[in-house]
């Protein structure tokens, strides 16, 4: 029997074996982001590195790519698997409210792991409310917060709307937990990082399936990893992903003084040890909390 997590609308197309579907959606995001990275360095919208290097520059980056990438994935689905987008998450009612309570909770957690590595003798702190002196800064914080919603709608699109509802469908919900964390980890892997980065990308990957699942729709995690990024690059001017967006703090400009496995080094709070634990907590939450506390299932609708 077919085991679902969203929609249980069956599919009348060929679905990739479990194993296999980490491989599709790697080879998916793969082609269609690629030509376009080389692209954006050639006209000279990322360095060589493929890092933006100003506000304008990073929302082209956050755009263009990732709405490449979604389209690939949804053309997969609807062409080869051909099923509906409520199979892969984009289903219920009160989808903004969802979204937005999610956003809410990323800026939270996020604002929690910050403040913890602060406490923690991480940072120090320089400017208070640097951004409300340059309108321009508070414009483009504005617009990057439509950029990441966009750009981490479609990530949770493609890993846990996609990925993780087609790896479990093929086989069992683990199987898709397995399928959709490692292929994120593999996509958002470099060279010589540290360990614990790595360990940071699967624990972030575990903990969105987890909230998927818990939920029935991908509305929720579409707007929590919307919060936390946007919220990790502005708030405090630390990078994210090792990306650093050039702009004036929205609260307060902190600068890392603590060792890296503190303060995450070069890749910004996401990779500190306290980061990973607090997604570690709050995966194992959502999993062992009594099912009928956080499931959604019964306001869903076709």
């Amino acid at each position: 029997m077919t085991q679902t997590i969203f929609s249980p609308e069956p599919h009348r197309g060929w679905l990739p074996w479990a194993w296999l579907s980490p491989v599709v959606c790697i080879l998916l995001v793969a082609f269609s982001s690629v030509p376009l990275d080389f692209g954006l360095e050639w006209i000279g919208l990322v360095d060589a590195d493929g890092e933006p290097r100003s506000a304008f520059e990073f929302c082209v980056f956050l755009l263009v790519p990732f709405a490449a990438m979604g389209t690939a994935v949804w053309a997969w689905s609807r062409f080869v698997e051909r099923r509906s987008l409520a199979t892969m998450g984009l289903t219920g009612t009160h989808r903004l409210r969802k979204h937005l309570a999610g956003l809410a909770v990323g800026v939270g957690m996020m604002t929690l792991a910050i403040i913890s590595i602060w406490l923690a003798g991480g940072y120090v702190s320089n400017d208070v409310l640097p951004a409300f002196s340059s309108p321009a800064s508070l414009f483009w914080i504005a617009i990057l917060l439509a950029c990441f919603i966009f750009q981490s709608g479609m990530e949770e699109f493609i890993f846990r709307g996609w990925l993780l509802s087609t790896a479990t469908r093929r086989w069992n919900l683990t199987a898709g937990f397995i399928a959709s964390s490692t292929a994120f980890t593999f996509l958002h892997f470099s060279p010589h990082q540290p360990l614990r980065e790595i360990v940071m990308a699967f624990t972030f990957g575990l903990f969105a399936c987890a909230w998927a699942w818990r939920a029935g729709s991908i509305w929720g995690v579409m707007g929590w990893h919307a919060g936390w990024n946007w919220f990790t690059s502005v708030g405090f001017a630390v990078p994210i992903t090792g990306l650093d967006l050039q702009l004036p703090a929205l609260l307060v400009k902190l600068t890392p003084t603590g060792p890296d496995f503190l303060t995450g080094g070069p890749a910004g709070p996401e990779s500190s040890v306290l980061t990973i634990g607090l997604l570690a907590a709050a995966t194992l939450l959502l999993l062992l909390w009594p099912r009928g506390s956080l499931n959604e299932r019964n306001h869903r609708t076709g």
